[in-house]
């Protein structure tokens, strides 16, 4: 079935082009003050929306258990928050474990200090006091703009948590009431046929689903790979420092970079030579190359077709936007408004700009395909079924020769 939406004729005039642009840009520049000023809000319930898209299949399958709605949303919601105490559990245990070597870290750092000190005298002939004073600068300014970013996050940060206490409500809700949600949609675009909303819900749905589930699985599979080849080279909290790699996918394309920078300096602290470090970083570059070009691919598949250049321009501007929770929440809400735009046939060639360049020129050749074979089969003559000749009575067919 096709899912773009047909709206009903309009027999009014067209409003002019000039006009319409005016709209335009006066509704996008009034989409953004909205979020912009209501992030503290809109943020959790984003959150939620997704987090409710992942439980439903929970929530549905529970459900067919004969188990009430709401008992099977409150043991959704639990399992969910459950496996989050356990990672949060885990993973500080890991920082204590790593907080008792910091002493054995400071001392090898010193170290290493000190001999780079010394270089810088040899070779550069550069006293250790002009050094000294130099690092001191750099440092006393990486600080002011470090303290200042980290004071405006933990404002922003504080001003959230109190929202986000909310999540788990907003989930119950959003599960309670998803079929009063969806005869809203269909009450609110009522010049659309029901089949086709149906449609475009149930692939927006999908393609969340996809997005979510197979997030999970890529942070699992990219978590061990990480932490085998950190293994193999002997670094400390080799799994820990892997699946923190793994779980900074949620940022794309840069997360897992992000993420390698931590063990390399590890390794320049705690290994007898620097080639471990260049040893991580190719080992974490592996990965993320499989992680994009194999791993990722396969796993949640052509649904969230995105172009790369699309999803970093949506990276930077959800994070100029919301912050952290906007890199984190860029890459699906772009897969959702791709699905949008192809489903209006006004707005499709932009739908067309943000998909993946292979998936739709493939597209586009099938239905080239499909509008050939279409035409060329009402130019195919016809032949009409006739009706075979009565004979007439006492006539007896001819009788075979020999």
């Amino acid at each position: 079935m096709n899912s773009t939406l047909r709206p009903l004729p309009n027999k009014d005039r067209e409003t002019p082009v000039y006009l319409k642009l005016a709209s335009t840009l006066v509704a996008i520049i009034a989409t953004v003050y909205i979020l912009y000023t209501l992030r503290e809000t809109l943020i959790p319930l984003a959150f939620s929306i997704l987090l409710a898209i992942l439980l439903h299949p929970v929530c549905a399958w529970l459900e067919l258990r004969k188990i009430p709605r709401i008992g099977a949303i409150l043991l959704s919601i639990l399992t969910l928050f459950t496996a989050i105490v356990i990672l949060v559990y885990v993973v500080s245990v890991q920082i204590g474990s790593f907080a008792e070597e910091l002493p054995r870290i400071t001392e090898k750092a010193e170290a290493i200090l000190d001999q780079t000190l010394t270089m810088g005298e040899r070779y550069l002939n550069i006293s250790r006091t002009q050094q000294v004073n130099e690092a001191q600068k750099y440092l006393i300014n990486a600080l002011s703009e470090g303290r200042a970013f980290l004071l405006n996050t933990l404002v922003t940060t504080t001003g959230a948590i109190s929202t986000f206490v909310l999540i788990p409500l907003y989930i119950f809700f959003f599960l309670l009431y998803r079929d009063f949600f969806r005869m809203f949609v269909h009450k609110a675009i009522h010049s659309v046929p029901n089949e086709q909303l149906n449609a475009l819900l149930k692939k927006i749905y999908e393609v969340i689903q996809s997005y979510l589930s197979g997030l999970f699985l890529v942070i699992l599979i990219v978590g061990v790979l990480n932490s085998i080849g950190l293994l193999l080279l002997g670094i400390p909290h080799a799994i820990f420092f892997g699946f923190l790699a793994g779980f900074l996918i949620l940022i794309p394309y840069i997360g897992i970079l992000i993420g390698s920078l931590l063990p390399a300096l590890l390794a320049i602290v705690t290994m007898d030579s620097p080639w471990y470090a260049v040893g991580v970083i190719g080992v974490m570059s592996f990965v993320q190359f499989l992680e994009g070009n194999l791993i990722t691919p396969n796993i949640v598949g052509s649904k969230v077709s995105v172009n790369p250049l699309a999803a970093i321009v949506a990276l930077f501007l959800g994070g100029q936007l919301w912050g952290l929770s906007g890199l984190i929440l860029a890459l699906p809400v772009t897969a959702i408004l791709k699905v949008i735009l192809d489903a209006i046939p006004s707005l499709e060639p932009y739908g067309f700009l943000l998909g993946e360049p292979v998936h739709e020129v493939a597209e586009e050749k099938a239905e080239l395909v499909k509008e050939q074979e279409a035409r060329e089969f009402k130019k195919k003559p016809h032949r009409r079924y006739r009706k075979p000749k009565k004979r007439p009575e006492g006539d007896a067919p001819a009788a075979p020769t020999a």
